[in-house]
């Protein structure tokens, strides 16, 4: 198993982080202090294909693997993570559900225009009682004619009201519990589907969060996503691998915050010396340094595992459950060493502190990745 990064991936991670760079980070704290979804920018990265990067070209994606993937998140979060956020929300959920269960029809309808960028995607699965326990949906779908009609809510939605295709979840048995529960597409503009509050969030705040609606929600009877029944096995199988967009989210905000502080420890002096000198800042700057290499061997390894098409439900869950914490753990030190500068605005470390703690709550909290990896170990 060789992590090492081809001339292509390296070419790739080069290309996103001088994107970063110049396109990103100088207005990343405007669109965080506004809490404005950042359209242009995401219309770049479509045009770069990072909107669309594991799917294949015959799907307007840019066809490469998750390796490739992780590493553009990665440079991404660096940036911002709000974005970091949005591209693996957009791909690893919505499109990804799409594409992995959706019809020939529906894949050629609605990748094309989610893979380049040009439409938003959503995925609809938490509810207002239906957290962690995601086989508690309320939301209801039944038959009427031609036609599926959803009444019910969900929240924490990304990309809820920017949001131009959505995926969620109804029950269409609910006498057969989890196995009752279908998955369905549902488009922008479709009568009784609007979204509902958009949320006031401590970090993240440039990526678009709200809940989304359904009153008699009509759709199509061809918008259900396979089989009926299935829908909750299809959310599952999509979390394992949105499990480790989230850990290369989280990988990116630590090595961001990482850098920040180790370029600030050699800037700033105190008693005539350079902070860096000190043995408790290189402490922690060594801790930061090779907890990172580990979150970034764990999310490695769980690529490596989806590109072979093989299960990944324990390594996802350890790579989330590892890199999130890292990255709290990180961004913790990281204003820690900036002191009172890292309380301010003025450096990127104070965002990447708010930003970081979704990472260890989005996509199944660490208590709930914990309970996925211990049950996995003692099935063995």
């Amino acid at each position: 198993m060789n992590f090492e990064l081809t001339e292509d991936q390296k070419m790739i991670r080069d290309m996103v982080r001088e994107f970063g760079q110049k396109e990103i980070v100088p207005v990343a704290l405007e669109y965080d202090e506004k809490q404005e979804f950042p359209h242009q920018i995401v219309a770049k990265l479509g045009e770069l294909g990072l909107m669309g990067i594991i799917f294949p070209e015959e799907y307007g994606g840019a066809g490469y693997g998750y390796f490739e993937y992780v590493v553009a998140v990665e440079e991404i979060a660096k940036a911002d993570p709000s974005l970091g956020l949005t591209v693996a929300a957009h791909t690893s959920l919505c499109c990804n559900h799409i594409y992995l269960f959706g019809s020939k029809e529906q894949k050629e309808k609605y990748l094309p225009d989610l893979a380049s960028g040009k439409k938003i995607g959503a995925w609809g699965l938490t509810e207002p009682e239906a957290g962690s326990d995601a086989a508690g949906t309320k939301t209801v779908a039944m038959k009427d004619g031609d036609s599926w009609i959803l009444n019910g809510s969900k929240n924490f939605i990304t990309h809820a009201s920017v949001g131009h295709v959505s995926v969620v979840t109804a029950r269409t048995s609910p006498e057969k519990g989890r196995k009752g529960i279908s998955a369905f597409i549902i488009e922008k503009d479709t009568k009784g589907f609007s979204a509902g509050k958009k949320e006031n969030k401590l970090g993240m705040r440039a990526c678009d969060t709200g809940s989304l609606i359904m009153e008699d929600c009509r759709i199509p009877l061809q918008n259900i996503v396979g089989e009926e029944g299935r829908g909750y096995n299809q959310a599952m199988n999509i979390l394992d691998g949105g499990r480790v967009s989230i850990a290369a989210l989280a990988l990116g905000i630590a090595q961001g915050a990482y850098e920040a502080a180790l370029r600030y420890s050699t800037e700033r002096k105190q008693f005539d010396v350079t902070i860096s000198e000190f043995q408790a800042i290189q402490w922690m700057l060594a801790d930061m340094a090779t907890e990172i290499e580990a979150a970034r061997l764990l999310t490695f390894q769980a690529a490596y595992l989806l590109n072979q098409k093989k299960k990944v439900v324990k390594e996802s869950s350890m790579a989330k459950l590892f890199a999130s914490e890292v990255a709290m753990k990180t961004v913790n030190n990281a204003v820690q060493i900036f002191g009172g500068y890292g309380f301010t605005k003025d450096y990127p470390v104070e965002r990447f502190y708010r930003d970081a703690k979704l990472t260890t709550i989005g996509e199944g909290t660490s208590e709930i990745q914990r309970l996925v990896i211990a049950k996995t170990i003692l099935s063995q």
